[in-house]
């Protein structure tokens, strides 16, 4: 049962702590130093594998590669704190990239390679970037962005610096890897997140901050899982579980990553059988592929090595769980809850092996340790009891820095006893199990993606014949949530729903596309002026059901 702790002078603050007890964080270690510990120990046994190009890269290789990369970055003049944005899909050498930036005492800062060109630029300078790592298909996003790129491959362009001619030059320098003046409350790490309001914002990540993290999320692998563990590399690298919770996990850990760019069924259930897979953190929406898909029956099932699943990005449902563990009976599956502002997991189903009693179905799990948690009424702040649904609040040494050069996000997110309050509605049951029940935020999940309503409805405001909008999710079974569009239109305006869904296309990654859209006379507000989106996404669900039903009656509609 999770430990309670009361204070009566705070207005008795319910405050839950992990049923496990604490873990040492070293004070002294940055995190590649952290995760690369003892990697001579295993310097052949391969760290990545490519699924779909075979291309292996062992402990030696990471090691040497992160040195070298981090002194020729140092031979560039990129200084401690400088921030280097990362534009790669998923590759074997991506760890390499980030931990040298680390070493060099440089921020790095991952961007997705689907983003559109302006949304690389608004990360490029809002994070003030002094260099660009990215590769030949990308180069054509990246070059017009006035900072120097490094092209990572064999490929040479013109006009960029390629990686294996400026790693070879810094083997011929005298500079050293390490920037000597970084210290493990350095920043390290700048992902961009949508945060609890919608627009995206840099996160401020020290080095103490990810391994505090690791320090937690790790504390149950026994000795003899070291080195044993081979994890599904499919969750984009640029994401906050993908460096983390599975590049920086598995080295810490010595084990395999299988990394796979995109996913695509066939590649995906073959990866999972010729290497081996035993641990695959995958989302809901493909966890519904191989539940439905016949592409599945294709594979014999008995030669999966897969012992568990996890599920981090978007709730699952209970149906589809049930499904799952029917269809894969040996396979356990883990939902774990995490945020970019807190380094990365933060609530997780723990092994079985390790404890007496696992998580229950549809919980995210125990408090892991060194964490507190409380829940509190998102109206007045009030910490509440067990079995009581409120905002989910942490607090940590995972907690964020804050946002970059946004002390009013920042204020609005951390309050000043360092309470990190998630925007996300839970409660935590008699055993100390945690429940996702709601999310305050207006985020919509996409197969994973987050996508900010507030960002696409800026967009669609741009549009001349658009007066007002909204933009909610509606629920989809493959995707899990769509975006969809409520839009007031100009009198007079000649655009139809799908003019108004390509202007969207045409400036956003493929992921952020708005999917539906319908044509309405106002937008619902709250006398203080706020959109009713409840409200909204209720009418759009509902007239959607009706031209479904429409068009089953009358075949002339379809």
């Amino acid at each position: 049962m999770g430990t309670y702790a009361q204070n009566l002078k705070q207005d008795e603050e319910h405050v839950f702590k992990s049923r496990f007890p604490a873990v040492t964080v070293p004070d002294d270690m940055t995190l590649p130093q952290f995760v690369l510990q003892n990697a001579e120990l295993y310097a052949d046994k391969v760290a990545f594998v490519e699924a779909v190009t075979g291309k292996q890269i062992t402990y030696s290789d990471v090691v040497r590669g992160t040195m070298r990369f981090g002194k020729a970055l140092r031979s560039l003049g990129l200084s401690k704190g400088q921030v280097v944005i990362v534009v790669l899909p998923n590759v074997a050498e991506y760890a390499i990239v980030a931990l040298g930036i680390m070493t060099a005492g440089g921020v790095f800062s991952g961007a997705n390679p689907s983003s559109h060109v302006s949304e690389i630029k608004k990360q490029v300078e809002a994070a003030k970037a002094k260099l660009i790592v990215t590769n030949g298909p990308n180069y054509e996003k990246v070059k017009g962005l006035g900072i120097p790129v490094i092209i990572q491959g064999e490929e040479v362009i013109e006009g960029a610096m390629n990686w294996n001619k400026l790693l070879e030059a810094a083997d011929r320098a005298g500079t050293s890897p390490h920037n000597k003046d970084v210290h493990q409350n350095d920043l390290c790490a700048l992902p961009f997140s949508s945060g609890t309001t919608g627009l995206s914002k840099g996160v401020m990540l020290t080095h103490r901050n990810l391994v505090a993290n690791l320090c937690s999320t790790l504390f149950s692998v026994r000795p003899e899982m070291v080195g044993q563990v081979t994890t599904l590399g499919l969750i984009p690298f640029f994401h906050i579980y993908g460096i983390t919770g599975i590049c920086c996990a598995t080295l810490r850990n010595k084990g395999k990553v299988v990394v796979m760019e995109r996913f695509e069924l066939r590649t995906f259930m073959n990866a999972l059988i010729t290497q081996e897979v035993t641990f695959a953190p995958i989302v809901p929406p493909i966890i519904l592929q191989l539940v439905k898909n016949p592409i599945v029956e294709e594979f014999d099932l008995s030669m999966l090595k897969l012992r568990a699943i996890m599920s981090a990005a978007a709730p699952l449902a209970p149906e589809l769980l049930n499904a799952f563990e029917n269809k894969f009976p040996g396979v356990q599956v883990q939902e774990a809850y995490g945020l970019t502002e807190h380094s990365c997991i933060t609530l997780t189903l723990v092994d079985p092996e390790t404890v007496s009693s696992p998580s229950k179905k549809n919980s995210v799990g125990y408090i892991l340790p060194n964490l507190e948690v409380k829940f509190i009424n998102p109206e007045t702040g009030q910490s509440l009891p067990m079995n009581t649904p409120g905002e989910i609040c942490v607090r940590s040494q995972c907690v964020m820095q804050g946002y970059y050069n946004n002390e009013e996000e920042t204020a609005r997110t951390i309050d000043d006893k360092g309470w990190l309050h998630t925007g996300d509605i839970g409660f935590i049951d008699d055993e100390g199990d945690v429940f996702i029940v709601d999310r305050i935020k207006e985020l919509i999940k996409y197969k994973g993606f987050q996508v900010a309503p507030a960002e696409l409805e800026a967009i669609l405001l741009t549009h001349p014949s658009i007066e007002d909008v909204a933009v909610v999710p509606l629920p989809n079974e493959e995707a899990g949530e769509i975006p969809g569009a409520s839009v007031v239109m100009a009198p007079g305006a000649k655009e139809s729903e799908e003019d108004v869904m390509n202007y969207v296309a045409s400036n956003v990654a493929h992921y952020k596309k708005v999917r539906v859209v319908q044509f309405v006379d106002t937008i619902p507000k709250s006398p203080s002026g706020k959109i009713m989106r409840r409200l909204i996404k209720d009418k759009m669900i509902e007239e959607m059901r009706a031209k479904l039903s429409n068009s089953k009656l009358n075949p002339m509609l379809k």
